[in-house]
């Protein structure tokens, strides 16, 4: 189960992209990314723990989004390494 933020303006605040500035753009891209392939690894886990006759199938699914999402954000320089 995801927490929640405390304040809602917080997370409104966190979500917030300048469109005109790059580094905010990348950050806020880097940010939901990372966000987003923690959450696939969370449903992975709990799909291990299931007896669902489809949890295989949509275990793969979800690590081929998660091979995906991290391949866009080692082609992009997301990951902090290297220069923008």
């Amino acid at each position: 189960m995801a927490s929640q933020p405390s304040d809602p303006t917080e997370d409104k605040e966190r979500r917030t992209v300048q469109l005109d500035q790059h580094e905010s753009v990348r950050s806020h891209v880097q940010r939901r990314l990372n966000d987003e392939v923690a959450q696939l690894e969370r449903r992975i886990e709990t799909l291990r723990l299931v007896q669902s006759p489809h949890a295989d199938i949509m275990i793969s699914a979800y690590e081929r989004m998660i091979d995906r999402k991290k391949g866009f954000i080692a082609r992009w320089q997301l990951d902090g390494s290297g220069n923008h």
